[in-house]
Protein backbone atom coordinates (compact mmCIF):
# COMPACT_ATOMS: atom_id res chain seq x y z
CA UNK A 1 0.00 0.00 0.00
CA UNK A 2 1.33 3.25 -0.72
CA UNK A 3 0.84 6.33 1.44
CA UNK A 4 0.95 10.43 0.30
CA UNK A 5 3.62 12.33 1.95
CA UNK A 6 4.28 16.60 1.07
CA UNK A 7 7.53 17.98 1.26
CA UNK A 8 7.98 21.77 0.75
CA UNK A 9 10.07 22.46 -1.79
CA UNK A 10 10.64 26.78 -1.69
CA UNK A 11 7.08 28.20 -1.85
CA UNK A 12 5.74 25.04 -3.29
CA UNK A 13 5.09 21.37 -2.10
CA UNK A 14 6.02 18.20 -4.03
CA UNK A 15 3.67 15.21 -3.57
CA UNK A 16 5.42 11.47 -3.56
CA UNK A 17 3.64 8.14 -2.38
CA UNK A 18 5.82 5.71 -1.06
CA UNK A 19 5.29 2.24 0.28
CA UNK A 20 4.39 2.56 3.63
CA UNK A 21 5.51 -1.00 4.77
CA UNK A 22 9.18 0.38 4.36
CA UNK A 23 8.75 3.96 5.60
CA UNK A 24 9.80 2.84 8.93
CA UNK A 25 10.40 6.78 10.32
CA UNK A 26 8.37 9.47 9.93
CA UNK A 27 10.20 12.33 11.48
CA UNK A 28 7.98 15.09 12.65
CA UNK A 29 8.31 17.36 15.55
CA UNK A 30 5.46 16.75 18.43
CA UNK A 31 2.95 19.25 19.27
CA UNK A 32 3.39 21.66 22.02
CA UNK A 33 0.92 24.09 23.28
CA UNK A 34 2.09 28.00 23.17
CA UNK A 35 2.74 30.29 25.89
CA UNK A 36 -0.89 32.53 25.90
CA UNK A 37 0.25 35.25 28.45
CA UNK A 38 4.10 35.77 27.55
CA UNK A 39 4.02 38.29 30.60
CA UNK A 40 2.52 36.10 33.09
CA UNK A 41 4.81 33.15 32.02
CA UNK A 42 7.80 35.32 32.31
CA UNK A 43 6.69 36.59 35.87
CA UNK A 44 6.63 32.71 36.50
CA UNK A 45 9.66 32.11 35.71
CA UNK A 46 11.60 35.12 37.32
CA UNK A 47 9.84 34.51 40.48
CA UNK A 48 10.11 30.75 40.47
CA UNK A 49 13.34 30.48 39.29
CA UNK A 50 15.74 27.12 39.02
CA UNK A 51 18.76 26.51 40.64
CA UNK A 52 18.76 30.17 42.69
CA UNK A 53 16.67 32.78 44.19
CA UNK A 54 13.60 34.76 42.98
CA UNK A 55 15.19 37.58 40.57
CA UNK A 56 14.19 40.26 43.14
CA UNK A 57 16.33 38.81 45.80
CA UNK A 58 19.48 37.74 43.52
CA UNK A 59 19.55 41.97 42.58
CA UNK A 60 20.57 44.11 45.12
CA UNK A 61 19.47 48.21 45.13
CA UNK A 62 21.86 50.07 43.46
CA UNK A 63 23.70 47.04 40.98
CA UNK A 64 24.69 48.15 37.99
CA UNK A 65 22.66 45.32 35.53
CA UNK A 66 23.79 44.03 32.15
CA UNK A 67 21.42 42.00 30.18
CA UNK A 68 23.32 40.12 27.08
CA UNK A 69 20.62 39.62 24.21
CA UNK A 70 20.78 38.04 20.81
CA UNK A 71 21.55 39.72 17.43
CA UNK A 72 19.30 39.89 14.67
CA UNK A 73 20.18 36.84 13.59
CA UNK A 74 18.71 35.21 16.30
CA UNK A 75 15.54 37.52 15.90
CA UNK A 76 12.89 34.78 15.77
CA UNK A 77 13.93 34.75 19.58
CA UNK A 78 11.40 37.69 19.97
CA UNK A 79 13.10 39.61 22.73
CA UNK A 80 10.86 42.57 22.17
CA UNK A 81 7.81 40.22 23.46
CA UNK A 82 9.54 39.74 27.24
CA UNK A 83 12.41 42.31 27.85
CA UNK A 84 9.60 44.84 28.51
CA UNK A 85 8.38 42.29 31.17
CA UNK A 86 12.09 41.87 32.76
CA UNK A 87 12.96 44.74 33.03
CA UNK A 88 9.63 45.63 34.73
CA UNK A 89 10.47 42.96 37.47
CA UNK A 90 14.30 44.30 37.72
CA UNK A 91 12.76 48.20 38.47
CA UNK A 92 10.54 45.91 41.26
CA UNK A 93 13.31 44.53 42.56
CA UNK A 94 15.27 48.15 42.96
CA UNK A 95 16.93 48.62 40.03
CA UNK A 96 15.81 51.54 37.59
CA UNK A 97 16.35 51.84 34.26
CA UNK A 98 19.06 53.85 34.28
CA UNK A 99 21.01 51.12 35.75
CA UNK A 100 20.04 48.80 33.19
CA UNK A 101 21.84 47.64 30.13
CA UNK A 102 21.35 45.78 27.04
CA UNK A 103 24.29 44.31 25.55
CA UNK A 104 24.17 43.26 22.23
CA UNK A 105 26.03 39.79 21.69
CA UNK A 106 27.13 39.80 18.35
CA UNK A 107 29.79 37.91 18.27
CA UNK A 108 31.82 38.41 14.83
CA UNK A 109 28.48 39.32 13.03
CA UNK A 110 28.65 43.12 11.99
CA UNK A 111 27.18 45.81 13.75
CA UNK A 112 23.77 46.57 14.68
CA UNK A 113 22.06 49.84 13.23
CA UNK A 114 19.71 51.74 15.28
CA UNK A 115 16.44 50.39 13.13
CA UNK A 116 18.12 47.04 13.91
CA UNK A 117 17.97 47.16 17.50
CA UNK A 118 14.38 48.51 17.06
CA UNK A 119 13.42 45.68 15.24
CA UNK A 120 15.04 43.22 17.55
CA UNK A 121 14.39 44.64 20.78
CA UNK A 122 11.58 46.39 20.60
CA UNK A 123 10.90 50.60 20.39
CA UNK A 124 10.05 50.28 24.80
CA UNK A 125 13.86 48.42 25.10
CA UNK A 126 15.70 51.20 23.41
CA UNK A 127 13.87 54.05 24.73
CA UNK A 128 14.33 52.59 28.26
CA UNK A 129 17.91 51.41 28.38
CA UNK A 130 21.42 51.95 27.48
CA UNK A 131 22.50 49.76 24.38
CA UNK A 132 25.64 48.71 23.81
CA UNK A 133 27.03 46.31 21.59
CA UNK A 134 29.78 43.59 21.47
CA UNK A 135 32.06 43.37 18.43
CA UNK A 136 34.71 40.70 18.32
CA UNK A 137 36.76 42.62 16.91
CA UNK A 138 37.41 45.75 18.70
CA UNK A 139 40.42 44.56 20.98
CA UNK A 140 40.48 47.07 23.37
CA UNK A 141 36.58 46.75 24.24
CA UNK A 142 37.79 42.91 26.38
CA UNK A 143 38.76 41.92 29.43
CA UNK A 144 41.04 38.55 29.76
CA UNK A 145 39.74 36.72 33.12
CA UNK A 146 41.02 33.51 32.76
CA UNK A 147 41.86 30.29 30.99
CA UNK A 148 39.70 27.49 30.84
CA UNK A 149 41.48 23.36 31.57
CA UNK A 150 42.37 23.47 27.63
CA UNK A 151 44.35 26.43 27.63
CA UNK A 152 41.98 28.80 25.81
CA UNK A 153 42.01 32.26 26.91
CA UNK A 154 38.53 33.42 27.89
CA UNK A 155 38.58 37.34 26.96
CA UNK A 156 34.77 38.92 27.21
CA UNK A 157 33.47 42.47 26.91
CA UNK A 158 34.56 44.96 29.49
CA UNK A 159 30.93 45.96 30.30
CA UNK A 160 30.49 42.77 30.90
CA UNK A 161 33.19 42.33 33.48
CA UNK A 162 32.50 45.38 35.28
CA UNK A 163 28.38 45.02 35.68
CA UNK A 164 27.59 43.92 39.32
CA UNK A 165 24.91 41.22 37.70
CA UNK A 166 25.02 39.64 34.34
CA UNK A 167 21.91 38.24 32.66
CA UNK A 168 22.01 35.59 30.14
CA UNK A 169 18.97 35.61 27.46
CA UNK A 170 18.58 33.87 24.29
CA UNK A 171 16.33 31.13 22.33
CA UNK A 172 17.14 27.18 23.07
CA UNK A 173 17.11 25.16 19.39
CA UNK A 174 19.61 22.29 18.62
CA UNK A 175 22.43 23.43 17.43
CA UNK A 176 24.88 21.57 14.61
CA UNK A 177 28.17 22.42 17.16
CA UNK A 178 27.38 23.29 21.11
CA UNK A 179 24.68 20.62 20.96
CA UNK A 180 22.17 23.46 21.95
CA UNK A 181 21.81 27.23 21.74
CA UNK A 182 21.25 29.54 24.30
CA UNK A 183 22.46 29.69 28.00
CA UNK A 184 26.06 29.80 27.58
CA UNK A 185 26.36 30.97 23.95
CA UNK A 186 25.27 34.36 24.87
CA UNK A 187 28.49 34.96 25.98
CA UNK A 188 30.77 32.29 23.97
CA UNK A 189 30.53 33.64 21.12
CA UNK A 190 28.13 36.20 22.16
CA UNK A 191 30.20 38.39 24.26
CA UNK A 192 33.90 36.78 23.64
CA UNK A 193 36.74 38.32 21.69
CA UNK A 194 37.62 37.08 18.16
CA UNK A 195 40.67 34.87 19.41
CA UNK A 196 38.56 33.36 22.18
CA UNK A 197 35.76 32.43 19.65
CA UNK A 198 38.46 31.19 17.65
CA UNK A 199 40.07 28.81 19.87
CA UNK A 200 36.74 27.96 21.24
CA UNK A 201 35.31 26.90 18.05
CA UNK A 202 38.78 25.27 16.58
CA UNK A 203 37.47 22.39 19.23
CA UNK A 204 34.95 20.96 16.77
CA UNK A 205 37.64 20.06 14.51
CA UNK A 206 39.11 16.81 15.01
CA UNK A 207 42.45 16.49 16.93
CA UNK A 208 44.16 15.29 14.17
CA UNK A 209 45.25 17.05 11.31
CA UNK A 210 43.18 15.66 8.04
CA UNK A 211 40.81 13.77 9.81
CA UNK A 212 38.11 16.65 9.37
CA UNK A 213 35.54 17.34 12.27
CA UNK A 214 34.90 16.30 15.78
CA UNK A 215 32.29 13.67 15.72
CA UNK A 216 31.45 14.61 19.35
CA UNK A 217 30.15 18.37 18.14
CA UNK A 218 26.82 17.41 16.89
CA UNK A 219 23.04 18.71 16.96
CA UNK A 220 21.93 17.49 20.48
CA UNK A 221 24.85 15.99 21.61
CA UNK A 222 26.45 17.78 25.20
CA UNK A 223 28.13 14.69 26.90
CA UNK A 224 31.57 14.91 25.57
CA UNK A 225 31.45 17.54 23.58
CA UNK A 226 34.47 19.15 23.70
CA UNK A 227 33.95 23.29 21.94
CA UNK A 228 30.49 22.42 24.90
CA UNK A 229 32.45 21.97 27.68
CA UNK A 230 34.93 24.57 26.91
CA UNK A 231 32.15 26.87 27.00
CA UNK A 232 30.33 25.74 30.52
CA UNK A 233 34.12 26.33 31.51
CA UNK A 234 33.99 30.14 29.88
CA UNK A 235 30.36 30.93 31.87
CA UNK A 236 31.84 29.84 34.89
CA UNK A 237 34.76 32.47 35.20
CA UNK A 238 32.12 34.94 34.37
CA UNK A 239 29.34 33.76 36.70
CA UNK A 240 26.57 35.77 35.36
CA UNK A 241 23.80 35.78 38.28
CA UNK A 242 20.48 34.88 36.11
CA UNK A 243 19.01 33.59 32.99
CA UNK A 244 16.05 33.57 30.96
CA UNK A 245 15.85 31.84 28.26
CA UNK A 246 12.82 30.88 25.81
CA UNK A 247 12.43 27.13 24.18
CA UNK A 248 9.91 27.31 21.37
CA UNK A 249 7.14 25.35 19.64
CA UNK A 250 7.34 23.70 15.98
CA UNK A 251 5.37 27.01 14.64
CA UNK A 252 7.72 29.38 16.38
CA UNK A 253 5.90 30.59 19.42
CA UNK A 254 7.24 30.93 22.79
CA UNK A 255 6.34 26.90 24.45
CA UNK A 256 7.80 27.64 28.14
CA UNK A 257 10.59 29.76 29.62
CA UNK A 258 13.02 28.91 31.87
CA UNK A 259 14.85 31.16 34.52
CA UNK A 260 17.26 31.12 37.11
CA UNK A 261 20.76 29.39 37.39
CA UNK A 262 22.92 29.81 34.19
CA UNK A 263 23.37 26.28 33.66
CA UNK A 264 20.72 24.59 35.90
CA UNK A 265 18.02 26.48 34.07
CA UNK A 266 19.30 26.30 31.08
CA UNK A 267 19.36 22.34 31.19
CA UNK A 268 15.84 21.95 31.64
CA UNK A 269 15.13 24.37 28.70
CA UNK A 270 17.23 21.97 26.78
CA UNK A 271 15.11 18.97 28.02
CA UNK A 272 11.84 20.71 26.69
CA UNK A 273 13.45 21.43 23.93
CA UNK A 274 14.64 17.93 23.07
CA UNK A 275 11.14 16.45 24.20
CA UNK A 276 9.35 18.93 21.21
CA UNK A 277 12.31 18.61 18.24
CA UNK A 278 14.10 15.82 19.16
CA UNK A 279 12.49 12.63 17.42
CA UNK A 280 13.14 8.46 18.33
CA UNK A 281 13.81 6.88 15.37
CA UNK A 282 12.98 3.34 15.77
CA UNK A 283 16.35 2.37 13.24
CA UNK A 284 18.75 4.29 10.77
CA UNK A 285 17.49 3.36 7.08
CA UNK A 286 18.84 2.78 3.98
CA UNK A 287 17.24 5.76 1.96
CA UNK A 288 16.05 9.42 3.73
CA UNK A 289 14.14 11.64 2.19
CA UNK A 290 14.30 14.99 3.62
CA UNK A 291 12.55 18.17 3.16
CA UNK A 292 13.76 21.40 4.85
CA UNK A 293 10.18 22.81 4.93
CA UNK A 294 10.47 25.08 2.04
CA UNK A 295 10.99 28.75 1.61
CA UNK A 296 12.81 30.18 3.48
CA UNK A 297 14.41 27.40 4.81
CA UNK A 298 15.82 26.16 1.80
CA UNK A 299 16.67 29.79 0.66
CA UNK A 300 20.38 28.26 -0.15
CA UNK A 301 22.64 25.52 0.69
CA UNK A 302 23.50 27.19 4.24
CA UNK A 303 19.78 27.33 5.73
CA UNK A 304 19.86 24.02 4.06
CA UNK A 305 23.01 22.48 6.14
CA UNK A 306 20.46 22.13 9.41
CA UNK A 307 18.48 19.81 7.37
CA UNK A 308 21.46 17.57 5.61
CA UNK A 309 22.94 17.50 9.37
CA UNK A 310 19.68 15.83 10.69
CA UNK A 311 18.88 13.57 7.77
CA UNK A 312 22.39 12.29 8.15
CA UNK A 313 22.02 11.65 11.40
CA UNK A 314 19.08 9.03 10.24
CA UNK A 315 20.41 7.27 7.13
CA UNK A 316 22.69 3.95 7.60
CA UNK A 317 26.43 3.80 6.77
CA UNK A 318 25.47 2.23 3.85
CA UNK A 319 22.45 4.32 2.23
CA UNK A 320 21.64 7.54 0.50
CA UNK A 321 20.18 10.86 1.16
CA UNK A 322 17.57 12.64 -0.82
CA UNK A 323 17.53 16.25 0.16
CA UNK A 324 14.75 18.73 -1.25
CA UNK A 325 16.36 22.09 -1.19
CA UNK A 326 15.10 24.54 -4.00
CA UNK A 327 18.36 27.24 -2.85
CA UNK A 328 16.98 29.94 -4.74
CA UNK A 329 20.12 32.43 -3.58
CA UNK A 330 22.14 29.17 -3.86
CA UNK A 331 25.82 31.31 -3.83
CA UNK A 332 24.26 32.72 -0.68
CA UNK A 333 26.09 34.35 1.90
CA UNK A 334 29.57 34.54 0.27
CA UNK A 335 31.41 33.82 3.18
CA UNK A 336 29.62 29.82 2.89
CA UNK A 337 30.01 29.32 -0.98
CA UNK A 338 33.30 30.55 -1.30
CA UNK A 339 34.90 27.67 0.73
CA UNK A 340 34.02 25.40 -2.29
CA UNK A 341 36.79 26.97 -3.88
CA UNK A 342 38.93 24.45 -1.87
CA UNK A 343 38.43 21.30 -4.17
CA UNK A 344 39.57 18.66 -1.76
CA UNK A 345 38.32 18.13 1.73
CA UNK A 346 41.95 18.43 3.29
CA UNK A 347 42.63 22.15 1.92
CA UNK A 348 39.53 22.98 3.12
CA UNK A 349 40.54 22.06 7.00
CA UNK A 350 43.94 23.30 6.68
CA UNK A 351 42.05 26.86 5.87
CA UNK A 352 39.97 26.22 8.45
CA UNK A 353 42.54 25.85 11.18
CA UNK A 354 44.22 28.86 9.81
CA UNK A 355 40.86 31.30 10.50
CA UNK A 356 37.92 29.49 11.28
CA UNK A 357 34.10 29.92 10.59
CA UNK A 358 31.24 28.91 11.12
CA UNK A 359 30.56 29.04 7.40
CA UNK A 360 33.86 27.17 6.90
CA UNK A 361 33.29 24.53 9.13
CA UNK A 362 30.05 23.83 7.97
CA UNK A 363 31.34 23.74 4.65
CA UNK A 364 33.27 21.24 5.71
CA UNK A 365 31.17 19.30 7.88
CA UNK A 366 29.01 19.08 4.50
CA UNK A 367 31.96 17.78 2.42
CA UNK A 368 32.81 14.71 4.66
CA UNK A 369 28.94 13.40 4.95
CA UNK A 370 28.49 13.98 2.02
CA UNK A 371 31.81 11.70 1.16
CA UNK A 372 30.67 9.10 3.50
CA UNK A 373 27.48 9.05 1.99
CA UNK A 374 25.79 10.03 -1.13
CA UNK A 375 23.53 13.04 -0.83
CA UNK A 376 21.34 13.76 -3.55
CA UNK A 377 19.98 17.01 -3.98
CA UNK A 378 17.08 17.80 -5.65
CA UNK A 379 17.48 21.45 -6.69
CA UNK A 380 17.23 24.19 -9.17
CA UNK A 381 18.52 23.28 -12.64
CA UNK A 382 21.26 26.00 -12.73
CA UNK A 383 22.41 24.71 -9.33
CA UNK A 384 23.50 21.56 -10.60
CA UNK A 385 27.19 22.72 -10.84
CA UNK A 386 27.46 24.24 -7.44
CA UNK A 387 25.79 21.21 -6.08
CA UNK A 388 28.23 19.35 -7.56
CA UNK A 389 31.07 20.93 -6.56
CA UNK A 390 30.04 20.90 -3.03
CA UNK A 391 29.98 16.90 -3.39
CA UNK A 392 26.99 16.50 -4.43
CA UNK A 393 24.90 14.81 -6.78
CA UNK A 394 21.93 17.00 -8.11
CA UNK A 395 18.71 15.96 -9.33
CA UNK A 396 15.75 18.01 -11.17
CA UNK A 397 13.44 15.98 -9.76
CA UNK A 398 12.08 13.77 -6.72
CA UNK A 399 11.60 10.90 -9.22
CA UNK A 400 14.94 11.31 -10.94
CA UNK A 401 16.76 11.28 -7.71
CA UNK A 402 14.69 8.05 -6.16
CA UNK A 403 15.59 6.85 -9.19
CA UNK A 404 19.23 7.64 -9.02
CA UNK A 405 19.33 6.64 -5.27
CA UNK A 406 17.87 2.91 -6.12
CA UNK A 407 20.60 2.51 -8.78
CA UNK A 408 23.01 3.03 -5.59
CA UNK A 409 21.50 1.21 -2.60
CA UNK A 410 21.14 -1.91 -4.57
CA UNK A 411 18.06 -3.53 -3.40
CA UNK A 412 14.07 -3.49 -4.14
CA UNK A 413 13.32 -4.03 0.03
CA UNK A 414 15.06 -1.23 1.36
CA UNK A 415 14.30 0.58 4.33
CA UNK A 416 13.31 4.79 4.10
CA UNK A 417 13.09 7.56 6.70
CA UNK A 418 10.98 10.48 5.66
CA UNK A 419 11.52 14.34 7.09
CA UNK A 420 8.89 16.66 6.19
CA UNK A 421 10.71 19.43 8.03
CA UNK A 422 14.41 18.29 8.35
CA UNK A 423 15.41 21.52 9.29
CA UNK A 424 14.36 21.73 12.83
CA UNK A 425 13.89 17.98 13.57
CA UNK A 426 16.47 15.89 15.21
CA UNK A 427 16.28 12.17 14.65
CA UNK A 428 17.68 9.87 17.89
CA UNK A 429 18.08 6.77 17.24
CA UNK A 430 16.79 4.40 20.32
CA UNK A 431 19.20 2.50 22.45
Amino acid sequence: MLKDFLLGFGDSEVKVALPEQRVINVVEGKPAKAVVNIEAAVCEALNHPIGTPPLKDVMQQGDKVVIIASDITRQWVRHDLFLPTLLNELNKSGIPDGNISLIVALGAHRHHTHEENVVTFGQEIVERITILQSHALETDEFICIGQTSRGKDVCVNKHVVNADKVILTGGIVHHLMAGFGGGRKAIIPGISSYNTIQENHSLCLHKEVGQGVSQECIAGKLENNPMHADMLEMAELLKPAFLLNAVFTPEGQFARFVAGHWHEAWLQGCKTANEIFGVPIAEKTDLVIASAGGFPKDINLYQGSKTIGNSFMAVKSTGVVILLLECRDIMEPPDFSGWFKYESLYDRELALRKGFTVPGFIALKIGYMAKEVPHIVVSLPQNKDFIEKAGMLAAASLEEAIIMAEEIIGKKEYTITVMAHGANTVPIESV
